[in-house]
């Protein structure tokens, strides 16, 4: 599973997060290869990475920091799990606690079961959604 590495060894130094998974999502997902250790998010200096599954099979992004016009803390429960969305709108979780919304501007590129998809905001499930928020927030 990954998890925030707590390496800050200065800038452009990559800074990993986990999904948030339920203990039934994580049964789940498991077999499935999309489970907690097949998942990615991941600040680098100039862009964020986000997979679910092995080989970002479930889902796949790249988004360029300077794409992220906003990023936020979201209230309230998700009453579906996975990866999913809609006309640029697209919810990658593994739980309803840690949710964090990206508002992207221009809107991105993304891929969902290998098929190209509009990204103009995401939403994700973490672990330490706090300390995502943070990161996202400094300073490039």
């Amino acid at each position: 599973m990954s998890h925030d590495t707590g390496k800050r060894d200065g800038p452009g130094a990559e800074q990993q997060f986990s999904l948030s998974f339920d203990r039934c999502m994580r049964v789940l997902m498991t077999p499935l290869l999309a489970g907690p250790r097949y998942c990615r998010v991941a600040i680098a200096a100039g862009q964020l990475d986000v997979a679910m599954g092995v080989g970002g099979w479930a889902f796949a992004a790249t988004v360029a920091r300077s794409a992220i016009a906003d990023v936020c803390r979201i209230s309230g429960r998700a009453w579906s799990w996975g990866a999913h969305g809609w006309r640029g709108r697209w919810l990658v979780n593994g739980s309803s606690r840690g949710l964090v919304r990206l508002t992207i501007d221009p809107p991105g590129r993304a891929r969902c079961l290998g098929v190209p998809v509009k990204l103009r905001e995401l939403a994700l499930s973490l672990d330490d959604p706090d300390g995502f928020v943070a990161a996202l927030s400094s300073p490039l």
